[in-house]
């Protein structure tokens, strides 16, 4: 056998993996984390999500005859709607499944839950808390896994954002993304890796305490900029973006957090610094007079409401490729 052919087969045995059986099928795909999303995926994905946008009720149905499980350990309004709607129109049924419900709940671990659900169920949705957890589940259940949600990243919002920035103002590529606000959040993590995969500048204005590690930007590489001045990280920006001050699990830390992001405001006197189409941008849920005032929220909510509606098609789009 010659060079060509022995790469040849290298690559088809990459592509392959082994199921229930032993029956050989397609490679698995997941959404765990930006940082393993290839850019032509997640180009695709943006490409994709215009057509479901357009489309919405007579496209395609990948997920005909399927059952997807949502697993969600943390409430949610956005994630959990727009999930169990695209699900449906893709032509599947989801089934929501509260973490508290199930054996999971009591102390089962991941992994054997992940072994069950794989045997029974087409993919997965999660909403949780710990990184790895999703991350086990996908290594042991053998079915595409979305993560919908950890305390380490948000990939479905930050591909909704920029599939929402790129409707309303074309590529992102060589823009400024500005994020005000706690630096070290699941969102603000997900801003990392994709900035570095698509070509945009993003800034991150936080207090030192909530900033991202060093060694985290560096991984994720691009260019970042970490400062604690907001009004230079809005000089000049395309996007404004922020998030809540107290994220779930992280309650018992208001008062805190609350006196030590104080400041670390969108509000006019900010928006004014950014380039006059700028778009004002927030995942929700938003608290005014917190990390954006009312004012603002209210002029710019038909951007940040465009992007809440978004989750559905963008994720419906990530759905597909998942399985495609």
């Amino acid at each position: 056998m010659d060079k060509a052919a022995i790469a040849c087969l290298y690559t088809l045995l990459c592509l392959v993996r082994r199921g229930p059986g032993g029956v050989f099928a397609l490679a698995m795909k997941h959404l765990l984390s930006l940082e393993t999303m290839p850019r032509e995926d997640m180009e695709r994905v943006l490409r994709e999500a215009t057509h479901f946008k357009r489309d919405r009720t007579t496209h395609a149905k990948p997920l005909a005859g399927q059952t997807w499980a949502m697993i969600f350990s943390k409430s949610s309004t956005r994630t959990r709607v727009s999930f169990e709607v695209g699900i449906h129109e893709l032509g599947g049924r989801p089934l929501f499944l509260n973490a508290n419900d199930i054996q999971l709940g009591r102390g089962e671990p991941i992994k054997d839950t992940a072994r069950v659900l794989g045997r029974m169920v087409h993919g997965t949705v999660i909403r949780t808390y710990g990184q790895r957890d999703v991350e086990e589940f996908a290594r042991f259940s053998g079915i595409p896994t979305v993560n919908a949600l950890t305390d380490e990243e948000h990939p479905c919002q930050i591909l909704t954002d920029i599939f929402t920035y790129e409707e309303l103002r074309g590529s992102i590529a060589g823009r400024v993304v500005t994020f005000v606000g706690d630096g070290a959040c699941n969102v603000a993590n997900s801003w990392l890796f994709a900035a570095a995969r698509l070509g945009f500048e993003l800034r991150l204005a936080a207090p030192r305490n909530y900033q991202p590690p060093a060694d985290l930007v560096k991984r994720a590489g691009g260019r970042v900029v970490v400062t604690e001045d907001c009004r230079a990280a809005a000089a000049g920006a395309d996007v404004l973006y922020t998030d809540v001050w107290v994220s779930m699990g992280k309650e018992a830390e208001q008062a805190q957090r609350l006196a030590d992001l104080f400041g670390y405001q969108i509000n006019a006197d900010l928006v004014k610094l950014a380039k006059p189409d700028a778009l004002v941008m927030h995942c929700l849920p938003a608290y005014r007079g917190k990390e954006i005032d009312e004012a603002t929220f209210e002029a710019h909510a038909a951007t940040i409401f465009t992007q809440a509606e978004n989750r559905l098609h963008t994720q419906k789009a990530i759905l597909n490729w998942l399985v495609s």
